[in-house]
C-alpha cells in the first residue's frame, strides 16, 4: 500500500526508454521535481524483477491536442479538447540486479523514499559516509568517505562565484561532518585541518558560537545527525604587524589567541626558500630562473646563524632585515668578483637584471614575514598543524605574491612532515582562490607543490579541498585528480566551459540561478550530482555574529574518543 501511495505516473512510451535514461507521465494527481528520485520495476524471463532507479534531471508540460500557441486560449474556455500532461525525464542511477534493459512503457513509476531511495543513490553501499547536506526531498544526502581519505580516491574541487556559492562555507561544513560525526572511526583522533583563510577575517571566529543561530536551523543540524557547535581545538595564526618590533600579530576583530607567524633569515637561507619568493608563474624559457636556484643554493651554503632573533651572517656581513638581504644578494650578483659564485658562469647579464628587478619588486610583500629582527618565544612562530585539530592560517592582510609565499612553504613543510611520520594520519588542506596559486598556464613553485598533492597527497594522507571562482582556470590534473566535485552559482558562459561537463544540461542552466547554499555535488559512484542545501553555519562567520558562551562549545575531540565505535555512522 506504502508503494501505491508514492504512485507518480507510469513510464512514457511517446519517447524512447533505454536502460540509462526514460520518461515517465506524471499522474493528474501527482507531480514530479527536478532531483526526485524515481524507481521503476519490470519482470524479465529467467531473471526475475529488476528495478531501475533514477534522478528526474527535466520535467516539461505541454497541451496534448494543441497545434499553436493561441490554441492555449481556446483550450482554456473548453473550445478546443485537450489535456495537460507533465513528462518528467530520468537518468538512471542503479540497475537492480545489473541486468541493464529498458523500462516498458505503462509501468508504474514510484517517488523513491526510505530505504529505495538509499539504494537507487547507492547510499546503502557507502560502507562510511559522509553527509554534506540535505536534498530537495528533505533527506539527508552522503558521499562516500573512501572517496575522501585517499582510499579509493581523494581531493575536493569547489567551483562558484564568488560572494553567491558560499563556496568557504559548504568546505568548512564538509570539514565540520567530518570531525563531528564518527565516521573518520580509528582515525578520527589524527586527523587535522590545514585552513587558509584569504578574505578578510571571517574564519577567525570558528571556534565561536553563532548568534544567528536559530531553533529552526538546529533541528536541521539534528535532521543530519550533527551537533550545531563551533569547532573545537582550533588555533589561529596571522603576519605580524608591520613596522611593530614585538611581533604582535596583524588581527583586528581578534584580540586574543591569535600567534605571528614568520620565517627567520637564517631559516629562509638554510631550507632554500627563495624559490617560493617567485611564486608568480613563470614561463620555463625565462633563464632568470636558473639564477633562484643558483643563488638560494649559494645562500645555503654561506649564511650561518647569527644571534637568537633569526639574523644571518654571509661573509662576515651580517644581516637582520629581508631588505638587507635583497641589497646583499644584488651586490654580489653585479660584482664582477663574486658574479660567478652567486649567478652561474655562463649567466648573462640581462638574466641577471631580471632577477634582480623581480627580486627587489617582492621587498614590500615580503619584509613582514621574513625576518632576522624579532625573537620568538617557544610555541609561536612556526605555522604547525601539531597542537590541535584545525589551524588557520590568516593570509588576508598580505599581498598577493606574500600569500602565494606562505602557501608554498607552509604545504612544502607539511608535505615533509607527512612523508616523515608515514601513513596514518589525515591532514585536510583548505585552499580557496586555487586558480591563482595553481593556474593553468605557467610554472611556479607553489603549483609544483599543490601538483604533488594532487597526484600522491592521497598516498601521504594529505587531501586537498580547493574553492575556485572558474575551474576552468586551474591547472587541468589538479581538477582531474578530484574525486569529488561541487559546483555553486555559475556565471553563465563559466557554465559551458568542458570542465562542467559532469552535470546535465539542466543542472548547467540551474547552477546560473543557484541561490547561497545550493550547491551541486558529483561522486564516482553516481552518474548524476546530487544538489543539496546546508545549513546556516553553527559557527561565527564574524565579529558581530559571536554569541555569549555561557558553558563553551562541546569538546569535539574528547566526544569522538569517548564515543569511538566501529559502526559506520
Amino acid at each position: 500500500m506504502a508503494e501505491q501511495r508514492d504512485t507518480v505516473g507510469l513510464v512514457a512510451g511517446t519517447s524512447d526508454s533505454t536502460p540509462l535514461k526514460f520518461s515517465v507521465a506524471v499522474g493528474p494527481d501527482a507531480y514530479l521535481q527536478l532531483d526526485d528520485v524515481v524507481t521503476t520495476e519490470r519482470v524479465v524471463p529467467g531473471v526475475g524483477p529488476v528495478r531501475t532507479s533514477g534522478v528526474v534531471t527535466q520535467v516539461v508540460a505541454r497541451h496534448e491536442g494543441a497545434s499553436f500557441g493561441s490554441d492555449a486560449f481556446l483550450i482554456a474556455d473548453g473550445v478546443l479538447p485537450a489535456i495537460t500532461q507533465e513528462i518528467a525525464e530520468v537518468t538512471t542511477t542503479r540497475v537492480d540486479p545489473e541486468v541493464y534493459v529498458p523500462p516498458l512503457p505503462g509501468v508504474a513509476a514510484t517517488r523513491a523514499t526510505g530505504a529505495q531511495r538509499d539504494r537507487a543513490l547507492y547510499f546503502d553501499s557507502m560502507d562510511k559516509k559522509v553527509v554534506v547536506g540535505l536534498g530537495r526531498d528533505g533527506a539527508p544526502v552522503y558521499v562516500n568517505l573512501d572517496f575522501l581519505d585517499g582510499t579509493r580516491g581523494a581531493h575536493v574541487s569547489i567551483s562558484g562565484i564568488s560572494g553567491v556559492a558560499t563556496k568557504t562555507s559548504f568546505a568548512l561544513f564538509l570539514l565540520h561532518s567530518l570531525f563531528a560525526s564518527k565516521v573518520l572511526r580509528e582515525r578520527a583522533l589524527s586527523a587535522k585541518a590545514l585552513i587558509f583563510a584569504v578574505k578578510g577575517e571571517d574564519l577567525m571566529f570558528l571556534d565561536k558560537p553563532n548568534a544567528k543561530l536559530d531553533d529552526s536551523m538546529r533541528a536541521q543540524y539534528a535532521r543530519l545527525g550533527l551537533p550545531a557547535t563551533p569547532f573545537d581545538s582550533v588555533q589561529f595564526f596571522a603576519p605580524p604587524t608591520p613596522g611593530d618590533t614585538t611581533g604582535r600579530p596583524h588581527v583586528a576583530g581578534r584580540t586574543s589567541g591569535v600567534d605571528a607567524f614568520w620565517w627567520t633569515l637564517a631559516e629562509f637561507c638554510q631550507k632554500e626558500l627563495l624559490p617560493y619568493v617567485f611564486a608568480d608563474a613563470e614561463d620555463d624559457r625565462n633563464q632568470y630562473t636558473l639564477v633562484i636556484h643558483q643563488v638560494a643554493a649559494q645562500l645555503r651554503r654561506e649564511a650561518k646563524a647569527a644571534g637568537v632573533d633569526g639574523a644571518v651572517s654571509i661573509g662576515g656581513t651580517q644581516l637582520r632585515t629581508y631588505a638587507e638581504l635583497v641589497e646583499f644578494i644584488a651586490d654580489r650578483l653585479q660584482d664582477d668578483t663574486t658574479k660567478a659564485d652567486w649567478a652561474g658562469a655562463a649567466t648573462t647579464a640581462g638574466s641577471v637584471n631580471a632577477f634582480i628587478r623581480r627580486l627587489r619588486s617582492s621587498l614590500k610583500a615580503l619584509g613582514p614575514i621574513i625576518r632576522g629582527d624579532l625573537a620568538s618565544r617557544p610555541g609561536q612562530r612556526q605555522v604547525s598543524t601539531a597542537n590541535s585539530r584545525v589551524t588557520v592560517v590568516d593570509l588576508h592582510n598580505l599581498p598577493d605574491r606574500a600569500q602565494r609565499f606562505v602557501v608554498g612553504v607552509v604545504l612544502r613543510a607539511e608535505t615533509e612532515a607527512k612523508e616523515r611520520a608515514g601513513a596514518g594520519g589525515l591532514l585536510f588542506t583548505m585552499l580557496d582562490e586555487l586558480n591563482k596559486h595553481a593556474p593553468r598556464e605557467g610554472n611556479s613553485p607553489i603549483k609544483e607543490v599543490l601538483l604533488d598533492i594532487a597526484e600522491r597527497g592521497r598516498s601521504l594522507g594529505i587531501i586537498l579541498i580547493g574553492a575556485q571562482q572558474t575551474a576552468s582556470e586551474v591547472e587541468r590534473r589538479i581538477v582531474s585528480n578530484s574525486s569529488i566535485r561541487i559546483v555553486g552559482r555559475l556565471d553563465p558562459a563559466e557554465a559551458g566551459r568542458p570542465e562542467y561537463g559532469f552535470l546535465p544540461t539542466s543542472q548547467r542552466q540551474r547552477a546560473t540561478l543557484a541561490k547561497p547554499g545550493a550547491m551541486f555535488v558529483a561522486q564516482p559512484e553516481l552518474p548524476v550530482p546530487l544538489a543539496v542545501e546546508f545549513p546556516f553555519p553553527a559557527w561565527a562567520t564574524r565579529q558581530s555574529e559571536m554569541a555569549p558562551e555561557s558553558s563553551g562549545p562541546i569538546n569535539i575531540m574528547s566526544r569522538m574518543a569517548r564515543d569511538a565505535d566501529p559502526a559506520p555512522f
